[in-house]
């Protein structure tokens, strides 16, 4: 049931301590049900501890609070753009996100190259400003059959403030400590009565981030030094190299790669609600505008250059001196707009909600501060700066809901829900400019080709029913199904067992079981692109494609998963609330990247791929020195078990102070338990046997990249006008393996880590604060990637060109502490 000011019977829900008091809209159809009362484990994020966090992102926000949920450092290209998130370990687009109960759209910026959160296309939540929010409430459970696929791993309903007068605000200021990350930020929150029975609220909110650089050492022209190579130390780098390279600036720190992006993002809000009595005319909706550019790999002098009469020149497209060398930039101008309306009454007994809802997420890609080599050779001129196209998604929703609470005789009465929903998706690739296809395109990243570009479209019905009992007073039973059908691959039927008994007042068992299965994102199915590095050139194949079938891969079908949880919640004083919540996630043909697979220069390489390559319209520079494919398929099944354990407890210090202590952990672990075999096409040409389809690189993303354990600790403290925060977060072991060249792998580990944050506050006056904080106080880093062992050569395990770049699948980040300064003000 969506939530409205009319709804919500608890007007202090978001307010601290989150005790199990709160009355909840997710996860349950019945009206009433508080936190400690729900039969599904279900974490309450108020406006209190949203505000005690620092860094102005949502993503951020839910890391330091929600033990089982991580957020991406780093992403490779443009996903490093739109930084995504995961919830229980398993794949961002297994989390379902909802705004108001209504189902949020996914962003078109597909997160392609590999690691943890490959094949991400959710809802972006840096869209959402957490200055907007009310509450958040993160279901931990499966909830396909309520909610529609994607709920796999849960579901955060985030719920916007629904105030009738006043408002909030306040403009922060921060940076990391010694990497960059400039950060300011600034919000208002306004909210006004609408005649007498309605109300509106509008925030806006703006941040720009700078540019962090962690490292910048290259191994092509420097050694772990900074110093220049010599032609003894190797023999391949150029004189004109070693003579004009240290000309570039930040000189020997050349390689910007790693890094935060900078970016410049606007969002407006809005929430809206008229009652007429009998009948609620609501509203809202998002409107998000965000540029940002990050650096990729810089190229060496000699990267770009045109002999002509005997005479080799070079270009420079950042225009500082002659042939020093240039760092391309990816660049993105994104406009995101969301906008649900809807009525919602009372008619005959029953109560309806009547919604429609459209998402589109539109981002244009460019590729700046670089330059096309072969336009170069071949006509003595290149633009700098090239478009290289568009993504596109667009979701459009028609949902209709009703419940009816219907008396037999039991504890309470029966609430009968039944629905139905109507969904539509777009996904359009554009293509680019001339000089950004003309053959290889420009440096970093080269223009969607027609061959790339097109719109695929799916439609998809889903009827539900949801049956809600308390056969007597200390038992609760939910029981709900659906039935799914879509366009492209047919029909689904799942279904949803929730109880809950109540031994006593102070100890309760719940569990629940459930079926689901998630649909290929229309993306992971069509999205066709060359993702390149200076030494490398990769086709990302369409899943669904005529090129694809070539090497004997076949269309995605969707993931099915089984769901089953079983818990306690303990409440011995009315101070202390624990819950803990044991869970296990089966999912077949789970979709996963492949590794990459060679069609040069790898360990092992296969002529077909190269084939499909070609079938399929790419062009790939002709300098570089390994070229290949990745793709997505239903590639394995998965186990997923872990626990999560909360545990809240109020103090109360008299003329001392009042303290709220929490302590929430979550242990989980991923197996696979399935591979699917190479197509036969993928045989080792010198063994005879097929090749894995997934390497250990792509299977460690899936197993280990993430850690199995990570528990938070927090007290706010207040007394009178101060208030100090401080949260301690323990990150378990992290690893993955990583290989230059596919061939031997090496496990590269994130050992056991904690990172403290501290804010404390003051009230200058009762409608004026200032807070001053720290996140990842003391400025722990993850390692960096080191060398094959035993070479001398300067080879990353990686494969990359950063001599001291970090572990980036590092789950708190890579650039260390951040430190900010926020003024609040509240009228």
């Amino acid at each position: 049931m969506p939530v409205s000011a009319t709804v919500d019977p608890d007007p202090i829900a978001g307010a601290e301590p989150q005790d199990g008091t709160e009355v909840i809209v997710t996860g349950t159809r019945a009206t009433g049900i508080t936190a400690a009362e729900s039969a599904t484990p279900i974490k309450v994020l108020g406006e209190e501890a949203l505000s005690h966090v620092g860094q102005p992102n949502l993503n951020q926000v839910l890391t330091q609070l929600v033990p089982s949920f991580v957020a991406q450092a780093f992403g490779g290209d443009t996903a490093n753009l739109t930084l995504s998130a995961r919830l229980r370990g398993l794949s961002p687009n297994h989390a379902l996100v909802l705004v108001n109960g209504k189902r949020r759209h996914g962003t078109s910026n597909l997160a392609v190259l590999g690691g943890p959160f490959q094949g991400a296309a959710t809802a972006d939540l840096d869209l959402i400003s957490p200055s907007s929010i009310k509450r958040i409430e993160v279901l931990e459970d499966g909830a396909a059959a309520q909610y529609g696929s994607d709920a796999i791993a849960g579901v955060i309903n985030i719920i916007l403030k629904d105030d009738s007068e006043g408002g909030d605000g306040y403009v922060t200021a921060g940076r990391n400590y010694d990497v960059g990350g400039d950060t300011l930020a600034g919000t208002l929150h306004l909210a006004t009565k609408l005649g007498d029975n309605g109300f509106l609220n509008v925030t806006g909110f703006h941040r720009f981030h700078d540019f962090t650089q962690i490292g910048g050492l290259d191994r092509r022209v420097t050694d772990s030094n900074g110093n220049l190579l010599t032609a003894t130390s190797n023999p391949a780098l150029s004189a004109v190299q070693r003579q004009l390279f240290p000309l570039i600036d930040k000189f020997p720190y050349v390689n910007r790669i790693n890094g935060d992006a900078q970016s410049s993002l606007t969002n407006l809000q809005y929430n809206s609600s008229y009652d007429f009595g009998s009948v609620e005319v609501y509203s809202f909706g998002t409107y998000s505008k965000r540029i940002a550019s990050a650096y990729q790999n810089v190229r060496v002098p000699t990267r770009v250059s045109r002999t002509v009469a005997g005479v080799t020149t070079y270009f420079d497209p950042e225009g500082d001196n002659p042939a020093n060398g240039f760092s391309p930039r990816q660049k993105i101008r994104e406009d995101d707009m969301a906008f649900t309306g809807g009525v919602r009454g009372d008619a005959g007994g029953f109560h309806y909600d009547l919604s429609t809802t459209f998402g589109q997420d539109k981002a244009l890609v460019y590729t700046i501060d670089s330059a096309n080599a072969s336009l170069y050779a071949d006509t003595g001129f290149t633009p700098t700066s090239f478009y290289n196209g568009l993504f596109k998604s667009t979701e459009f929703t028609v949902n209709a809901d009703v419940r009816r609470e219907i008396e037999a005789g039991l504890a309470t009465p029966i609430t009968l829900a039944f629905g139905a929903e109507y969904r539509r998706n777009l996904y359009e690739i554009g293509s680019g400019d001339p000089g950004s296809i003309y053959k290889e395109g420009g440096q970093s990243y080269p223009g969607f080709r027609p061959s790339d570009a097109g719109v695929h479209a799916r439609t998809g019905t889903s009827l539900y029913v949801d049956v809600a009992a308390n056969p007597v007073e200390a038992l609760k039973v939910d029981v709900a199904g659906r039935y799914e059908h879509y366009s492209d691959f047919g029909s689904r039927f799942i279904y949803k067992g929730t109880g809950r008994y109540d031994v006593s007042d102070a100890f309760a068992v719940r569990g629940t079981i459930s079926t689901g299965f998630r649909a290929p994102t229309l993306a992971e199915s069509f999205y066709s692109a060359t993702n390149v590095s200076p030494t490398a050139a990769f086709v990302q194949l369409p899943a669904n494609s005529a090129a694809a079938k070539l090497i004997g891969f076949q269309n995605l079908k969707p993931e099915k998963s089984t769901n089953y949880s079983l818990g306690t919640v303990i409440r011995p004083t009315p101070a202390l609330t624990i819950t803990l919540d044991a869970y296990q996630v089966r999912i077949r043909d789970r979709i996963l990247g492949t590794g990459s697979i060679f069609g040069s220069g790898g360990a092992v390489n296969f002529p077909v791929v190269t084939q499909a390559i070609i079938a399929n319209g790419n062009v790939l520079d002709p300098t570089v020195s390994q070229t290949g494919i990745n793709i997505f398929t239903n590639g394995a099944d998965t186990r997923t078990r872990g626990v999560d354990l909360v545990a809240t407890y109020t103090t109360d210090f008299g003329d001392y102070g009042r303290a709220n202590w929490t302590i929430s952990g979550n242990y989980n672990e991923t197996k696979l338990t399935r591979l699917i075999a190479a197509p036969s096409s993928l045989t080792d040409p010198t063994t005879g046997q097929a090749t894995p389809l997934f390497n250990a690189g792509a299977q460690s993303n899936i197993e280990t990249a993430s850690p199995r354990v990570k528990v938070i600790t927090s007290v706010l403290y207040s007394i009178e006008k101060f208030s100090a925060t401080l949260r301690g977060t323990v990150y378990g072991k992290t690893s993955a393996q990583l290989s230059p060249d596919g061939g031997v792998f090496y496990e590269q580990a994130i050992g056991t880590t904690f990172i403290g944050d501290i804010e404390l506050n003051y009230d200058i006056t009762p409608d004026l604060s200032l807070a001053l904080g720290a996140n990842n106080v003391f400025n722990k880093r993850p390692p960096t990637v080191p060398l094959v062992p035993g070479t001398t050569n300067q080879t990353l395990v990686n494969g990359g060109n950063v001599l001291d770049a970090p572990l980036t699948f590092s789950p708190y980040g890579i650039n260390g502490g951040y430190y900010y300064a926020r003024l609040n003000i509240n009228f």
